[in-house]
């Protein structure tokens, strides 16, 4: 009886834990949804991935409006590996329950958005790597790197505009 209630309550664990993260996920703005599924896309494209990762947990986001519908967001967040077999058509973690026996991922991506579209310039950076592997150096490279990708936003726009014609 009580190995029973045991796994009632470990599967119902599980079931929280998921339903929790899906939760995380749908409460993110769209333009932060898109920037986990570029990195949920890239993740689970590797060779080397046996099992699909999902999102699981924002840790760190910031949002910086350039002004004419542009925007420049940093994303830190995790990704956890799930019980569904690469190739699982429609996965999520209602269907594929996360697994506990692995490593998170951890990814900071930061990208920049024209009118809720990610732009292809400048690239996307997306840097992801097993939360073991994570060191303070890393993450003070990954957040250089979005602060030197601050997208020159000082270049001429409308605003500086003088009216006159040449």
């Amino acid at each position: 009886m009580a190995v029973f209630l045991f796994l009632v309550l470990v599967s119902t664990g599980v079931f929280l834990d998921s339903t929790e993260a899906q939760e995380d996920l749908s409460k993110l703005s769209e333009n932060y949804r898109k920037g986990v599924e570029l990195a949920v896309e890239q993740i689970n494209s590797h060779q080397t991935i046996k099992s699909i990762f999902l999102f699981f947990k924002s840790l760190d986001k910031s949002n910086i409006d350039g002004g004419f519908g542009v925007s420049y967001l940093y994303h830190r967040f995790y990704l956890k590996a799930t019980r569904c077999p690469k190739g699982t058509a429609n996965a999520n973690p209602t269907k594929c329950a996360f697994r506990n026996d692995r490593p998170l991922i951890d990814c900071g991506i930061c990208y920049k958005t024209y009118a809720g579209e990610i732009q292809n310039d400048p690239k996307p950076y997306i840097h992801c790597i097993h939360k073991p592997q994570l060191t303070q150096d890393l993450l003070k490279t990954r957040v250089e790197h979005c602060n030197k990708m601050s997208y020159a936003n000082g270049s001429p726009s409308l605003l500086a505009s003088t009216g006159q014609r040449g």
